[in-house]
């Protein structure tokens, strides 16, 4: 079978959940995925052959896909800020506007990184909170990012935890300067437990469920049936039910210098903020994305 023609088969197959550029796009993934070929493959060589041996994995993965599988998870792999992180349906897949977010927050990390470091080995290092961490690509891109940073992600699901914890990183692990993050059971509603009560940061960060059940209506049937949930929804009574857990944990473990910075729902940006006032921090901003829509709140003393 010729690869121009199982693209156009591809395509055709997939028309029907996502618009034609982004099934293209994906039924490339696929093929560089599983035979090596790159997106101008079945341009450059429109005589290329598929792999007898691989016809039958292309073919089966095609079929989860057209039942709304998304491709990271088809594949394995999401994506973010320029690295590979491995997914699985336990975690949420990375979305590019939580890029914002750790771009944001490396900057602020390494303005502080920049100011200790003058006091070489004596020099405190910049200590990051990331809460509900998923896949842990918020806190494996700060512990990738920051010199001498000390990461922990915390999460109440063990197989989220088990997923952020086995990213491989080992090639800038092998940096001395870069630690891998600490990964840490515990629930974000609960009391601000788990970790040791002394503990401080410097950053807290993170990418809570923000949707309310009375948005599922507009979402895709890719996301609604696959992503877990557990990641996603808040109840329609109570969307701020996170936020004030997040302000909670950072009354708690956030320095008095502290910054914190959420990812948040954008028609609920002003009440974000609000709970945030709300439990003493008297500085607050809206974020906007890349869309110009409200999606983070940056919060501090």
């Amino acid at each position: 079978m010729l690869l121009a023609d199982f693209v156009k088969e591809g395509i055709s197959t997939l028309e029907s959940l996502y618009p034609t550029k982004e099934a293209r796009n994906i039924v490339l993934i696929l093929c560089e995925e599983l035979l090596g070929t790159k997106s101008y493959t079945h341009i450059v060589e429109p005589d290329y052959e598929i792999d007898e041996s691989k016809k039958d994995l292309l073919y089966s993965d095609l079929k989860r896909l057209a039942d709304g599988e998304p491709i990271q998870y088809v594949t394995g792999r999401a994506i973010f800020m320029d690295r590979t992180f491995h997914v699985t349906p336990a975690v949420l897949i990375p979305r590019p506007e939580t890029e914002l977010l750790c771009k944001e927050a490396v900057k602020i990390g390494m303005r502080m990184f920049r100011v200790r470091a003058p006091y070489g080995k004596n020099a405190e290092p910049v200590r990051v909170l990331d809460l509900c961490t998923g896949s842990g690509c918020i806190a494996w891109t700060m512990a990738l990012s920051i010199p001498n940073s000390k990461v922990v992600g915390v999460d109440i699901s063990d197989e989220a935890l088990a997923v952020a914890s086995a990213q491989n990183f080992q090639p800038e692990l092998k940096d001395k300067m870069y630690t891998k993050p600490v990964f840490v059971n515990a629930d974000v509603l609960g009391p601000a437990s788990g970790l040791d009560d002394n503990a401080q940061f410097d950053l807290v960060l993170s990418n809570p469920p923000y949707i309310m059940e009375s948005e599922k209506a507009e979402m895709r049937k890719n996301v609604l049936e696959h992503e877990p949930s557990l990641a996603l929804f808040v109840p329609d009574d109570d969307p701020m039910l996170f936020y004030r857990a997040v302000a909670r944990w950072s009354q708690k473990y956030m320095t008095p210098e502290g910054v914190g910075m959420t990812e948040v729902n954008e028609v609920l940006a002003p009440q974000t903020e609000a709970v945030f006032r709300a439990a003493g921090y008297g500085h607050t901003k809206i974020i906007k994305d890349f869309y110009d829509k409200n999606r983070f709140v940056i919060y501090y003393k």
